[in-house]
């Protein structure tokens, strides 16, 4: 069935439920920007939740590794050869989609169909991918015990213009100011819905999101992991997404009311910022010093590198582009001005494996 496609405009309301959850947010978010924390504290912190978004992200869609089963294919790829390689494959592509979204995140790119592409194409061949395009027939949610159909998605033919209107919303949102927590509960909705890919949807949809969230501010530094809490919980975020009763996209699914799915969206995020929030809070009390003026140089690049220094003496450039996402020659160019300025020292010249290390004055920072 096909229809001609008019602008989204979403239907929800701000219930109190809503409400309370965004001041909730606001709150935490308040607190953890002006809590200090050591670079060694921040890099600990942000590691663990990537860890665990990478893990539950890719459990919700059938990922049979466990959470040390996904860290150690991350930290050392030989330990991921007795399993089974498909899932080692969605965990290392997983990862590597989530440094791309934060970077892009960083770099404040606007929201597009070619972000879209580019993060799906990571998450479903790697990092070395190129964009991918929508799928060219119908796609369809069967029930995995009676093989019923749960949901039909909307007609291939009528994807591209569906995902426009979704990226038209979104920039539109961003202007007339609608709570970048509801334009990223928005745009997760919207992706899974119109189910753009044959596989990959749900793990595209959670990173759009947290795109958004780290693109306007709603980071929160990385410390918290939101695919975390919907894998603990399938029901209900499966449920929450189950706007309408008819299984077919062109019988109710468009005009929905979303209020249900956004008062799921914002109550888990304010219930993760407030957890986040307590983490930094008690941290901070544990005798850390406020940001020496040296670190505070550092931007936020640089800190990441920094970070990467808690768990060894020595990077190469390799280990500098992976967790920025950045080509080798990019990062060689960073790398060299970052030993001019003094905070970095080279310990190998090779070409084929530059190794750097921290500075005399800036070891103290990492804690190793």
């Amino acid at each position: 069935m096909s229809k001609k496609m008019t602008p989204w405009k979403p239907v929800y309301t701000i219930s109190p439920a809503i409400a309370q959850g965004l001041m909730e947010i606001e709150a935490a978010k308040a607190v953890v920007d002006h809590t200090p924390l050591s670079p060694a504290i921040e890099a600990e912190l942000r590691y663990k939740a990537r860890i665990r978004s990478t893990h539950y992200s890719t459990r919700i869609e059938g990922n049979r590794l466990t959470l040390k089963q996904a860290q150690n294919v991350i930290e050392d790829k030989k330990k991921g050869k007795r399993l089974q390689q498909r899932d080692v494959m969605e965990v290392r592509n997983y990862w590597d989609a989530l440094l791309k979204v934060e970077d892009l995140a960083g770099k404040e790119v606007a929201f597009s169909e070619d972000l879209i592409r580019q993060i799906h194409g990571i998450v479903e061949k790697g990092s070395r991918s190129k964009p991918t395009q929508y799928r060219d027939g119908q796609n369809v949610i069967r029930d995995s015990q009676s093989g019923g159909i749960v949901y039909m998605p909307p007609e291939a033919k009528d994807v591209p213009s569906l995902i426009k209107a979704m990226v038209r919303w979104v920039k539109k949102a961003e202007k007339e100011n609608i709570p970048v927590p509801i334009i990223a509960a928005m745009a997760h909705y919207q992706f899974v819905t119109i189910h753009p890919y044959y596989d990959g949807n749900g793990r595209t949809a959670r990173l759009l999101a947290t795109f958004i969230l780290q693109r306007d501010g709603y980071g929160l530094h990385g410390f918290f992991s939101m695919e975390e809490h919907h894998a603990r919980d399938l029901a209900g975020y499966y449920n929450s997404l189950v706007v309408h009763q008819h299984h077919n996209y062109y019988f109710g699914r468009a005009e929905a009311d979303l209020t249900v799915w956004v008062e799921y969206f914002i109550a888990l995020l304010a219930h993760v910022f407030v957890q986040a929030k307590d983490d930094a809070v008690n941290l901070s009390k544990t005798g850390i010093p406020l940001e020496h003026k040296k670190l505070r140089k550092l931007d936020r690049r640089a800190r990441i590198i920094l970070s990467l220094f808690s768990k060894k003496d020595s990077i190469t450039t390799n280990d500098a582009a992976k967790a920025l996402g950045l080509s080798s020659r990019m990062m060689r160019i960073l790398m060299k001005q970052w030993v001019e300025d003094g905070w970095l020292v080279l310990l190998d010249t090779s070409n084929r494996s530059r190794a750097y290390g921290l500075s005399a004055s800036y070891r103290q920072f990492v804690g190793n």
